[in-house]
C-alpha cells in the first residue's frame, strides 16, 4: 500500500531524482520553458516554486539555500536578477503545465512547462483583451431610444444637403 507517500519517485533513487531535478530547474530558470514529460513537470514544478518564492527577498541566505538545491550559479544568478523582479507582486503559480499529445517513440505523455511572466504571446493577448475592454462601454437602452429619432433626421438632412 502506499498511503501518506506523496512524492513521484519518478523511477529513480533519490539522488539521481535530485539531479534530474535540479538540472531540469536550471534549464526552466534558463530557457523560461521546456518540454519534458506529464509526470516529470509535475514533479519539476512543486520543485521550482519554492525556490522563486525564497529568489523574492535577495539575502544571502536565500541564495546560499537556492544554491544548494540548484548547484548552478548562472541559473541562481538569473534567477535573482531577471525572475524575481518579474514576479514579485505575484502570490504564487509561477508556472503553467500544458499538455502537448504524446512522444512518438514511447506514446509518454508530454507537457510544456514554463515561467508564468515569460510567455510572450500569452502577456500580448492578456493586454490586448484589456484594451479590448477599456475601448467598449456599456449603454443604457433609455439613452438608444433617445438617440434614435434623431438619426433619421440626420439623414433626411444629408439627403437634402445633397440635392
Amino acid at each position: 500500500m502506499r498511503h501518506n507517500k506523496a512524492i513521484n519517485h519518478l523511477g529513480r533513487q533519490a539522488g539521481h531524482r535530485k539531479a534530474l531535478l535540479a538540472n531540469m530547474a536550471c534549464s526552466l530558470i534558463q530557457h523560461k520553458r521546456i518540454t519534458t514529460t506529464v509526470a516529470k513537470a509535475k514533479a519539476l514544478k512543486s520543485y521550482v516554486e519554492p525556490l522563486i518564492t525564497k529568489s523574492k527577498e535577495d539575502t544571502t541566505h536565500n541564495r546560499r539555500v537556492v544554491f544548494s538545491y540548484l548547484k548552478d550559479k548562472e541559473a541562481v544568478t538569473e534567477l535573482f536578477r531577471t525572475i524575481a523582479p518579474k514576479v514579485a507582486d505575484r502570490p504564487g503559480g509561477y508556472t503553467r503545465v500544458l499538455h502537448i499529445g504524446f512522444r512518438q517513440g514511447d506514446a509518454a505523455e508530454m507537457a510544456l512547462i514554463e515561467l508564468v511572466d515569460f510567455n510572450e504571446a500569452a502577456l500580448a493577448a492578456a493586454d490586448s483583451k484589456k484594451a479590448a475592454a477599456k475601448k467598449t462601454t456599456r449603454r443604457s437602452r433609455a439613452k438608444k431610444a433617445e438617440a434614435a429619432p434623431e438619426a433619421p433626421k440626420a439623414e433626411a438632412a444629408a439627403e437634402e444637403k445633397a440635392e
